[in-house]
């Protein structure tokens, strides 16, 4: 007997009709809408502790707010107007762009060197890593302690050094330029070491083949690190240029536990290196409790790290050139 078979094509289903499953419209609102949720306590943080502080320290600084009154008066931008034609101010920019200059360059340089030595083929390699950076974490009240002693005047290591050499004892905390040097030794010292496992562990990335191919070309291990590393370390470089000027703009207390005695806040009897945090915080708090000055104060200081960081980044940009490999002519 034969079977008669049914020919037609199976009936495609009308589109629409269909209902998405409940495991499907979870999947797809998981993909969609997870992963700001993911990145919401973030922002909800940086908004709490971040964007607030940061509009209401705009806010202060447009009033006449004494910390010790009760009634803070609006004065809108007489705080900024006054702090353009403070001499002090201006004293402590210039402080804080000096240490920041002298002690940035060589700690930034040092570190891309000590790096480089690090990524080679060393013995206890692990330990001389964990060793760049103990001095990150050591206190900074007993660095600068360590400091202050060995730039003293009379007693201190650094001028018996000099007198070896001819040169008469420097005074270190009264003269400007000097207070410069010690407070950017004190920074380099402490900060090397962290840009240097920063720098390493960029290295670490680039694929060996390059250096191989480098080395049978005939490429010596300067020219290896010149055409190599450096090129391809750029965003590593503008990374830790930008951190650093964040943190070398807002030095605070490195200079002040350097300076002792009475009033130490000011830099010295002269405000040889008052930065302007310190100077900031003279203005907001003790002695002055201005606080509307003060808050001015930080927000221009806010607005001369944007300004010195956008400016390192595009010296670095225009002297990386492209950020690929640089060929032999």
């Amino acid at each position: 007997m034969a079977v008669q078979l049914d020919a037609r094509p199976p009936v495609a289903p009308t589109p629409g009709t269909a209902r998405p499953r409940r495991g499907h419209r979870l999947s797809r609102f998981d993909t969609k809408y997870s992963p700001y949720l993911y990145v919401a306590p973030f922002f909800l943080l940086f908004g709490v502790f971040g964007l607030y502080p940061l509009i209401y320290t705009f806010w202060v600084s447009l009033h006449d707010w004494d910390l010790l009154g009760t009634s803070p008066g609006f004065i809108g931008l007489d705080n900024y107007t006054a702090l353009m034609g403070d001499p002090d101010f201006w004293h402590a920019v210039v402080n804080t762009l000096g240490i920041f200059v002298i002690s940035t360059v060589p700690q930034l340089l040092l570190a891309l060197w000590l790096a480089n030595l690090l990524n080679r083929r060393l013995r206890a390699r692990t330990g001389w890593r964990m060793a760049v950076l103990v001095p990150n974490v050591t206190s900074t009240a007993a660095v600068a302690i360590v400091f202050g002693v060995l730039f003293g005047r009379e007693f201190g290591m650094i001028n018996w050094l000099l007198d070896h050499v001819g040169i008469d004892a420097i005074n270190w905390k009264a003269n400007r330029i000097a207070s410069w040097v010690a407070i950017s030794t004190m920074v380099d010292w402490r900060w090397t070491g962290y840009n240097a496992l920063i720098f390493l562990a960029a290295m670490q990335a680039i694929p060996r083949d390059l250096y191989e191919s480098a080395s049978i070309d005939g490429a010596s291990r300067s020219r290896q690190f010149w055409s190599i590393t450096v090129p391809l370390l750029k965003p590593t470089i503008i990374f830790a240029v930008i951190i650093s000027t964040i943190g070398g703009l807002q030095l605070f207390t490195e200079p002040r536990m350097f300076h002792s005695g009475t009033n130490p806040i000011r830099g010295g009897s002269l405000r040889e290196s008052q930065t302007v945090t310190m100077y900031m915080f003279e203005n907001a708090f003790a002695p002055n409790y201005n606080f509307g000055y003060g808050s001015a104060v930080a927000w221009l200081l806010f607005a001369l790290i944007a300004v010195v960081a956008a400016v390192n980044v595009l010296l670095l940009r225009r002297l990386g050139g492209g950020g690929g490999l640089k060929e032999d002519a």
